[in-house]
């Protein structure tokens, strides 16, 4: 078994998950590869071990960030120093995780967030609702976390074993984790640190749209109101 793993969660995503598991196989040789099925109602699991990843699977969807945390936990209970993680829909690229892997390795930072943004070359471009939301949510975490934080709702992230270890009790999120989870790692010790990549726009329906939108930005307020009125979590050596 491998000291690193890559953590895939994906819901009905059997038309993608399979070029993932290769790509991440292929970009982190040294990796294994976990893909956690969230309650999917097609063949993502059997397409995954097909692929070559091992797979969790979840009996009932149980979202986001509960199938992230059902990942830290294998991680942590099965000894992985380091953990990756990054999204079933295509939207990441392995080929800069290396990237963010060095950052962890050499003991600049604890955990490294992978940014659409930093480069401000242009390549993604949200939908004008999202970008708003993105540059609120940026501004707040940079202003509490006191340094600049472009992409707060990035899910492609390496991070050391304890950061994972961390992320395994309840102060984490079961549905979004996103600016709040920054904040609480800043606010507990935990160093955070961001690097330029490139992503691909999402081609399926995205799990902030619609009505979802509206829920995640006042889930977001109050996440973040809560986590600078709570006590800081002190990180365990």
């Amino acid at each position: 078994m491998s000291n690193h793993l890559v953590v895939i969660p994906a819901f009905n995503e059997e038309a993608n998950v399979a070029s993932v598991v290769a790509d991440a196989r292929a970009s982190l040789p040294g990796f294994d590869v976990l893909v956690i099925d969230d309650g999917s109602g097609d063949d993502t699991a059997a397409v995954a071990r097909h692929a070559g990843a091992r797979v969790l699977r979840l009996p009932v969807n149980s979202g986001y960030g509960v199938a992230l945390q059902s990942g830290y936990k294998y991680a942590v209970r099965q000894g992985y120093a380091i953990v990756a993680q990054m999204d079933a829909d295509g939207q990441h690229r392995a080929e800069f995780m290396p990237q963010l892997l060095a950052l962890v390795q050499d003991g600049s930072a604890d955990i490294v967030i992978g940014s659409r943004f930093l480069d401000q070359d242009g390549h993604y471009q949200p939908s004008r609702a999202r970008k708003v939301g993105m540059s609120v949510f940026s501004a707040m975490a940079s202003r509490i976390m006191r340094q600049h934080v472009s992409d707060p709702t990035s899910g492609y992230q390496v991070m050391r074993h304890d950061v994972a270890r961390f992320f395994c009790s309840d102060v984490y999120p079961a549905d979004y984790p996103d600016a709040d989870i920054l904040i609480l790692l800043h606010r507990s010790g935990f160093r955070v640190a961001e690097v330029a990549v490139q992503m691909r726009m999402p081609t399926g329906k995205s799990m902030h749209s619609g009505h979802k939108s509206i829920y995640y930005v006042y889930k977001m307020f109050l996440s973040i109101l809560v986590t600078m009125l709570r006590p800081a979590v002190e990180k365990r050596a």
